[in-house]
């Protein structure tokens, strides 16, 4: 008896073997529709549109609305759709992190983009691009759709509740503020003359006090005020080092030892960067500003896991063909980052990482360039009306909350369009009784 069951659990298990891995097979299609003016390309650019604008400002990067639309739309089987998507996100996160260069931070004078937090993320981040880039070639669909639908409504639920939670302690705020503003006798003044500046989730936050500033200091001052040169620096080295190992790895075989070296180098390369950091926030040489006070705390589990997180976004990035951001954007939240700063900063580590995966998925040959020229420059545009339209609506309402309410409708919109895509394929493999399993990814011609 024990050896019959033995025998069946082997047979079941040959089964599931025989269904997720045949060597010799793929079940890659490739498919570019041909480039020609008609509704397709109005509809897929209007919903490009409003993705990038949502994507820039939630600092996610729209990746998850993008896909869909590439897919049903315009009709790209869905790995191509994940490699224009990414040269998407680097148009619409290169012209968000033009903007915001000039922006200073919401309450504290330093910039809005946070090049500390960047610096802990960024290499981790591209580390787990190159990773996500190769699960890409290795994943069927059915496996990317799964993955998506179960981290894209954790992420969307945790966001929401996060924007909830930010709404509340800036009506109590606002109405302590009023309060006091009632007490001097001079509210209409103090209306008038007076910015707020609501910081529900950074350093203060819990102050009702601190929620109205003077604005005794520009908003915007020029970029050379602006930049922090010696962390913008290490962050173009480690995407310079990456493009040189992409690029090398080009002259070699797939799976020869000098592929394998040239990725595993990617190792030494953003680990590295991030130990120097990661040591110096421990000793206390180095802060996350943006946190105030509590920036200046670190322990090493706390390191330790926030560098596997930003491994995680970069493969979730990499593999779904989405910025980094949907998993950055409400890490940075929870860590009391300012929703403003906390968009900014994520966006400006999204636009190192998705450059790179332009790159890499240029070099597997996964998009037509032409297609993905006519996209990002929609997404360019579109993401500088959003940053410049949401930015005057905060201004006006006194509530930052809602760059999170746009993060976490964001995220939930993918996770809505992403699955059901992915759903439908898997539908009709079954149907068509397709090829379901892994791809070899050494027998990978580009």
């Amino acid at each position: 008896m024990p050896e019959a069951a033995a025998a069946m659990a082997q047979d079941y298990l040959q089964v599931v073997v025989n269904f997720l891995w045949h060597p010799n097979e793929s079940s890659y299609q490739h498919v570019w529709p041909p480039i020609e003016f008609g509704w397709r390309i109005i509809v897929g650019s209007l919903i490009g549109f409003f993705g990038a604008a949502f994507g820039s400002v939630g600092g996610v990067g729209g990746g998850g609305i993008f896909v869909p639309m590439l897919t049903l739309i315009i009709g790209f089987d869905p790995k191509s759709s994940t490699a224009i998507s990414k040269f998407m996100i680097m148009g619409a996160a290169g012209s968000t992190v033009y903007y915001n260069l000039k922006l200073r931070h919401p309450t504290i004078d330093m910039p809005i983009i946070d090049y500390d937090l960047a610096l802990l993320f960024q290499p981790m981040l591209m580390l787990g691009i190159s990773i996500g880039v190769a699960f890409n070639v290795l994943f069927a669909d059915w496996m990317v759709t799964v993955l998506l639908i179960i981290l894209f409504i954790g992420t969307s639920t945790k966001a929401f509740m996060k924007g909830v939670e930010t709404w509340k302690k800036e009506t109590i705020m606002k109405k302590e503020a009023a309060k006091q503003a009632n007490a001097t006798g001079n509210s209409r003044n103090w209306n008038e003359e007076t910015d707020y500046k609501p910081l529900p989730a950074g350093p203060g936050g819990g102050t009702a006090t601190k929620l109205l500033i003077k604005e005794a200091r520009k908003e915007e001052v020029s970029v050379i005020e602006n930049v922090c040169w010696k962390e913008l620096g290490l962050l173009v080295v480690v995407w310079a080092t990456f493009l040189v190992l992409q690029v090398s790895k080009e002259y070699t075989l797939t799976c020869s030892k000098w592929y394998w070296l040239l990725n595993l180098l990617q190792i030494p390369v953003s680990g590295g960067v991030t130990l120097y950091v990661a040591i110096g926030l421990y000793k206390g040489k180095r802060v996350i500003a943006s946190k105030g006070a509590e920036g200046a705390e670190w322990k090493a589990i706390k390191l330790f896991m926030y560098c596997l997180v930003g491994i995680l976004a970069g493969v979730v990035g990499g593999l779904l063909g989405l910025g980094g951001g949907f998993i950055l954007g409400p890490l940075f939240l929870e860590l009391g980052i300012p929703p403003q700063v906390s968009s900014a900063t994520a966006t400006f580590a999204m636009t190192f990482s998705s450059s790179m995966s332009v790159v890499e998925y240029y070099l597997l040959k996964r998009f037509p360039v032409p297609y993905a020229l006519y996209f990002a420059a929609v997404a360019t545009m579109a993401a500088l009306i959003g940053q410049h339209l949401v930015r005057k609506l905060i201004n006006i309402l006194g509530r930052a909350s809602l760059i999170i309410f746009i993060l976490a409708f964001t995220i939930f919109v993918s996770a809505v369009s992403l699955g059901g895509v992915g759903i439908s394929n898997m539908i009709q493999k079954i149907h068509n009784s397709e090829y379901m399993g892994f791809d070899n990814l050494c027998m990978y011609d580009p």
